[in-house]
C-alpha cells in the first residue's frame, strides 16, 4: 500500500491500552471510534466512549479526519470504512488503524471496497498474526496488495459498487422493518388481557415424550458426531425468533432413533434454556427433515385443542414471556433455567379463536418476509459478484 500521503502517521495504528486507560473514559467529550464503528464500507457514528479535551489533546496524533480510512485489527479484521465529513473532533482505538491516502492516485471509498473485496481479504486472513486472537500489524497491511487502476476507472467501480450497496441495505432494512411487525402485532392483540393460566406441561400433547429436554452429554458424545445425517439443533440455530440453521453437525439414522424422545418435527416449538434472552423460542419449519435437539433446547409438542404454536411461540419472544421466565432464570455465565421449573410456570391462553387471529397473521407475515428475504438475497449476490468482478478482473 504505498498510496498513503507522505506524512508521519498517515499509516498509524491507534495508541496502545497503557495510553488509553478505561479509568480515562468519560461520558461525554471527544468520542473514541472502535472497531463497533467500523463495517464494511460503511461508518457508524454511535459512540459510546469519549475522552476529555486533555486527553484528547494528549492523543492528538490519532486524531481521524474525513477521508481517512479505517480498517479494523481485531476481531473480525480487515474491514474498511472512510470517515464521513462532519464528523467533528475523534480520535480511534488501538483495535483500528489509519490510512491518510493520496487522493491524487486513490479514492477513499475505492480503497474501502478493494480492501472488504476477497482479493485482500484472502491477504489478510493469510498474513494475521496472533497467539490468542487473529489480528493485523503495520507490517501485514503494508504488504497487502491492493489493484490501482486510473481515477477515473476507480470512480466508475465505485458508483456501481455504491449503487448496488445502497440497493442491498434498503433491501435488509426491509427484512428488519417486516422483523417487528409480529411482536406488536402480539401485543396489540393480547397485552393487557387477563386469560386463564395453564402450565407448560399440560400445553403439551398428553402423550409421552412431547415436553421434553434435549440429551445430556453422556448421551450424545462428540465422538457420534458427524457431517451428514440427521440435523443436531443447538441454541445457536433459534435466532431473532427463527429456526435458522447455523450447525452443521448431524448424527446417524440410528442414533436418532436411539434419541427418538429428543427428535423434533415439523410444527414443534423449539424453546432455548439459555441465552440472550433464555425462551427465545422458533417453531420447526413445514418440511423440514427429522432433527435431534440438544441439552440446551426444549422441545415443547403442543396440544392444539388448548394452543397453538404460533402463539405460544409469539408470547415466549415477547417482553410478557419474559417477565412470567424471570423469577425461574438462573444467573451465571450466562443466563438460563430449567426443564422442571419451566413445566409449572403457568402461560395466559386466550381462547383459540382469538389465537387462530394470530396465526392467521403469522402465517401471511411468513409469505411476505420470504419475498423481502429474497430480495435480500439477490441483492447481497449482485453485490458481491460486482465486488469480486471489479477486483478480480483488475489483478
Amino acid at each position: 500500500m504505498s498510496f498513503c500521503l507522505d506524512e508521519h502517521g498517515a499509516f498509524k495504528i491507534g495508541p496502545f491500552g497503557s495510553s488509553l486507560k478505561r479509568s480515562e473514559l468519560v461520558d461525554a467529550g471527544f468520542p473514541v471510534v472502535g472497531i463497533e464503528n467500523v463495517l464494511p464500507n460503511q461508518f457508524e457514528k454511535d459512540f459510546r466512549r469519549f475522552v476529555a479535551p486533555a486527553k484528547f489533546k494528549e492523543l492528538s496524533d490519532y486524531e481521524i479526519v474525513p477521508n481517512d480510512v479505517l480498517v479494523t485489527t481485531m476481531g473480525t479484521i480487515g474491514r474498511a470504512a472512510v470517515v464521513p465529513p462532519n464528523l467533528g473532533k475523534a480520535i480511534f482505538d488501538s483495535h483500528l488503524f489509519r490510512m491518510r491516502v493520496d487522493t491524487g492516485r486513490v479514492l477513499p471509498s475505492y480503497l474501502c471496497y478493494a480492501i472488504n473485496s476477497s482479493v485482500v481479504e484472502l491477504q489478510l486472513q493469510q498474513m494475521a498474526r496472533g497467539a490468542i486472537m487473529q489480528g493485523l500489524n503495520t507490517t501485514i497491511l503494508r504488504e497487502c496488495d491492493i489493484p490501482l487502476p486510473d481515477l477515473s476507472e476507480q470512480k466508475l467501480i465505485t458508483g456501481l459498487l455504491e449503487r448496488a450497496d445502497r440497493l442491498r441495505r434498503t433491501r435488509r432494512y426491509a427484512v428488519e422493518l417486516s422483523d417487528t411487525f409480529l411482536p406488536a402485532a402480539f401485543l396489540e392483540l393480547f397485552a393487557g388481557q387477563s386469560f386463564r393460566r395453564i402450565a407448560f406441561e399440560d400445553l403439551a400433547l398428553p402423550v409421552r415424550g412431547s415436553f421434553v429436554n434435549g440429551p445430556f452429554g453422556s448421551n450424545l458424545l462428540t465422538s457420534e458426531l458427524i457431517a451428514e445425517g440427521v440435523p443436531v439443533i443447538y441454541i445457536r440455530d433459534i435466532t431473532g425468533g427463527r429456526y435458522e440453521r447455523v450447525s452443521t453437525v448431524c448424527i446417524t439414522p440410528a442414533k436418532a432413533a436411539e434419541l427418538s424422545i429428543c427428535n423434533v418435527l415439523p410444527g414443534d416449538l423449539l424453546i432455548a434454556k439459555v441465552g440472550d434472552p433464555p425462551g427465545t423460542s422458533a417453531i420447526y419449519p413445514p418440511e423440514s427433515p427429522l432433527g435431534v435437539i440438544t441439552q440446551d433446547v426444549i422441545r415443547l409438542r403442543p396440544n392444539t385443542e388448548l394452543v397453538l404454536p404460533e402463539y405460544l411461540h409469539g408470547f415466549l419472544n415477547s417482553h410478557l414471556g419474559y417477565r412470567l421466565l424471570r423469577p425461574i432464570i438462573v444467573q451465571g455465565t450466562r443466563e438460563r433455567f430449567g426443564l422442571t421449573p419451566f413445566k409449572e410456570l403457568g402461560a395466559p391462553i386466550p381462547p383459540i379463536r382469538q389465537q387462530e387471529q394470530f396465526a392467521s397473521l403469522v402465517r401471511k407475515h411468513g409469505c411476505v418476509r420470504a419475498t423481502h428475504r429474497e430480495a435480500l438475497r439477490q441483492a447481497d449476490h449482485l453485490f458481491q459478484s460486482l465486488l469480486h468482478s471489479a477486483f478480480s478482473c483488475i489483478a
